[in-house]
């Protein structure tokens, strides 16, 4: 995510790493670089340019501390300044006390509003919220079926009309059947086009002035750099909305949009979605986007990912085997489940400080675990429980039955008994104390 411009800006603060004060003439040769760098990613240029003047202005206005480099102190005004950029902190999802929350989606044609209107109606089910989706959209023939394929795998019921080609009115009585049938939110998805045209900002303005959305979202394909900026202002300018939700964030290595679109239409970003399952979607903290993208990680949004997945009974049962050294491959097994729940490996290892950066070309592909699976499943319980028992004939029955070579196999048991050493070697060494520090409390 966004590995092009940390990359980048990473390169370009060094030139005042080694410098041992900050003075107009390196500055501006770093700025410089950095504005450069900043065009090149796709970000709008009234942006960049008063994003690089107020980085100057503080910089020269800052004494350096003894205990601070000038590298340390233009990196620090940076990440202030980028978060600033990107909103400054949160902004939460406006809920009403009482009565029926309404959230209103608007974007293109491809920008995953769909999608989204299923993620975002499971994340509010998992915060006891009873959802309705409604499906608005009667241009696109697959949009409704969609989403109700979406619906029936979270469990969320879909609103629909078949017969009706008004979006008005499907949107209108999906309310009303909210209310008779005590639904407290309703998601509304709405049709989009392949570019911005009349008749689309007249249905989506229609939609809103008859249900008085209490959000309305603007969905927006994050790696179309500047087109998303402008038509989130050609939506902005008609419709109002009230927030930004970035997709395909994972697949965005340049940051345009996400540097520029807070600043040009100033409504905030409220949600980031990446990759497909159901599950991945994220609030947008914008000091944690602007700590990744210096090469800092997100080490508080890597523990919540992991506090959502691992279960507190679990990781008592789980420390005490450690502490015993009686971990076994089952209970990999269950490790590997839970690391595949919390997202691709790459984006994981890319949240945790200085590593995002040495990543960048690391060939990590998620086929890895699925590959490691297979191989456990294939053992037989008696095997799982006591890996000292798989012989040169067992293995080759496990690469056979999982589909891998003996080579595989061997690989996982070698790199298996070396964690169990490690772990015998903690274990006897003050593990214990250790083991509790990294416990999610």
């Amino acid at each position: 995510m966004l590995e092009d411009l940390s990359l980048k800006l990473n390169k370009a603060l060094k030139k005042v790493t080694g410098q041992g004060r900050i003075t107009e003439s390196n500055i501006s040769d770093t700025l410089r670089e950095i504005r450069r760098v900043l065009l090149d990613a796709d970000v709008n240029y009234k942006v960049a340019k008063q994003f690089i003047d107020d980085v100057k202005e503080k910089a020269l206005g800052k004494e350096v501390l003894s205990s601070v480099t000038p590298g340390q102190l233009i990196t620090k005004i940076m990440y202030d300044e980028l978060s600033e950029l990107m909103g400054g902190r949160n902004s939460e999802l406006q809920i009403n006390a009482s009565g029926i929350t309404v959230i209103l989606m608007v974007g293109l044609q491809g920008s995953g509003k769909t999608t989204f209107s299923g993620k975002l109606a499971k994340y509010l089910s998992s915060k006891n919220r009873k959802v309705l989706l409604t499906a608005a959209d009667v241009y696109r023939p697959a949009a409704k079926d969609q989403l109700k394929t979406l619906g029936k795998q979270i469990n969320v019921p879909v609103f629909s009309i078949d017969e009706s080609t008004d979006a008005v009115k499907i949107a209108v009585e999906s309310l009303d059947y909210a209310k008779q049938n005590g639904y407290n939110t309703v998601i509304v998805d709405t049709a989009g086009r392949l570019h911005v045209d009349e008749d689309l900002m007249n249905e989506v303005s229609a939609i809103k002035e008859k249900i008085k959305p209490t959000e309305t979202l603007f969905v927006v394909d994050s790696m179309t750099g500047q087109d998303a900026v402008n038509s989130a202002k050609a939506f902005h300018d008609r419709v109002d909305f009230d927030g930004i939700v970035l997709t395909k964030l994972d697949g965005d290595s340049r940051g345009g949009c996400a540097l520029s679109i807070k600043a040009v239409v100033n409504e905030p970003i409220k949600f980031v979605s990446q990759g497909e399952k159901l599950d991945s979607i994220e609030i947008f903290h914008p000091d944690r986007l602007a700590s990744r993208i210096l090469g800092k990680g997100d080490i508080i949004s890597l523990v919540e990912k992991a506090q959502t997945q691992f279960d507190e009974k679990e990781a008592e049962d789980l420390e005490k085997k450690l502490l015993s050294n009686k971990f076994d491959f089952e209970d990999f097994l269950k490790q590997i489940r839970m690391i595949k729940k919390m997202g691709s490996l790459k984006s994981l290892i890319g949240m945790i400080p200085g590593v995002s950066n040495q990543i960048k070309n690391a060939d990590i592909d998620d086929k890895q675990l699925v590959r490691v699976e297979s191989i456990i499943q294939s053992m037989t319980p008696k095997e799982r429980s006591n890996p000292k028992i798989l012989n040169g004939s067992r293995r080759k029955r496990i690469a056979l039955g999982s589909g891998n070579s003996i080579q595989d196999v061997n690989r996982l048991i070698k790199q298996f008994n070396e964690m169990h050493k490690m772990m015998k070697m903690m274990s006897s060494k003050g593990g214990k104390n250790l083991l509790k520090n990294f416990r999610f409390n």
